[in-house]
This record gives C-alpha cells, structure tokens and sequence, in this order.
C-alpha cells in the first residue's frame, strides 16, 4: 500500500505529533482495534478475511517500489489476525 510521504504507519500523524511512533510490523487486528487510519476499515476487513498481507511504505522514495517487490523490509508489514 503506497502512501505519499509517510514511509509507514505511525500511532499518530507524523506529520502533526512529533511524539508518533511508527511501527515495524502489525496485524490486521493491531489496525483496527488501535483505530489507526491506514486504510478504511472494510479494506481491512477484507485484508484480513482473505490473509492479504501489506506493506505500507511510502511511494515518493525513489526505488521503493522495486524494494517491496524484491521483499526488502521496509515501512510497516500487516499480516494475518
């Protein structure tokens, strides 16, 4: 999941709150029961019903694209329940 200028998903908006911490892995459920606007909540939903994994990392970065295909770790990983 390709995000303009945030290479993730935080606890809070980057962007806003200098205190948000970002996250290296979570689970579909992490997304929704902490309510963390990745994406909406039917997208999770979905995700997480059809064990979809994500990664969320930011699309402005040049060569990030390559990377999530070639599995590098990068962003944030939502996996499984």
């Amino acid at each position: 999941m390709a995000k303009n200028g945030v290479d993730g998903v935080y606890s809070a908006d980057p962007n806003v709150d200098s205190s948000a911490v970002k996250f290296d892995t979570l689970t579909h459920m992490d997304i929704i029961n902490k309510g963390l606007h990745v994406m909406d909540s039917t997208a999770s939903t979905l995700s997480m019903d059809n064990d979809i994994p994500l990664v969320v990392f930011n699309l402005n970065k040049p060569g990030n694209i390559k990377k999530v295909v070639l599995g590098d770790d990068i962003g944030t990983t939502v996996r499984g329940k």
